[in-house]
């Protein structure tokens, strides 16, 4: 579980530079410049995310179980993750609705996959894995949004043929992702029936 922790804490925690300590970061792109900061960011949230992995195939081998979800909120939960996908994908497109309305979807994503794998998933390394990083989407999103209102910026809408091409993709993404890729990358069907 250490691992996990660690990987968790380099990720989200270089991941929260922005939210915590905006005016340092600041200075760090002004002395190293832009490049090499993200060169360094990336290094590290790289890192971060290979412990998280490392140290989730390990921890969730022997787990204390927390609860056991029934399995129709496995089933809804693997549902939730559909917004989620769509969300993910308006982060990427500009000009739609939903970038517009939600300003930074890609974090309310995020809120929604760890939600969704909160509930169906109750061993301890499951809800120290989701639970971190549901706190901080949560943080990230508000952190986002106040910056948003000081700036008074803005998402323009530039047409409902955006809005078609995020949901198409996000849904398409999805269904190949819930059906096929989350069962062989994780070794878990979302979809299963019983059990």
């Amino acid at each position: 579980m250490s691992v996990l922790i660690l990987g968790l804490v380099l990720f989200l925690g270089v991941h929260s530079v922005r939210i915590f300590a905006g005016d340092w970061r600041e200075a760090q792109i002004a002395r190293l410049g832009e490049m090499r900061w993200k060169g360094v960011y990336s290094l590290l949230s790289a890192t971060g995310f290979g412990l998280i992995i490392w140290g989730f195939s390990m921890a969730r081998l022997d787990a204390p179980v927390l609860w056991m979800a029934p399995t129709a909120l496995r089933h809804l939960a693997a549902g939730l993750t559909l917004p989620a996908f769509i969300l993910l994908v308006a982060a990427y497109v500009p000009g739609s609705r939903i970038k517009a309305a939600v300003g930074h979807p890609m974090v309310a994503g995020v809120k929604l996959w760890a939600l969704a794998h909160l509930i169906a998933n109750g061993s301890l390394a499951h809800a120290t894995l989701f639970g971190a990083f549901l706190i901080w989407a949560i943080v990230s999103f508000v952190s986002s949004r106040r910056r948003d209102r000081i700036a008074g910026r803005t998402y323009p809408v530039l047409g409902g043929s955006r809005d078609a091409i995020v949901i198409g993709i996000g849904f398409g993404a999805w269904a190949l992702f819930a059906f096929l890729g989350h069962a062989w990358l994780i070794g878990v069907q979302p979809f299963r029936v019983g059990g």
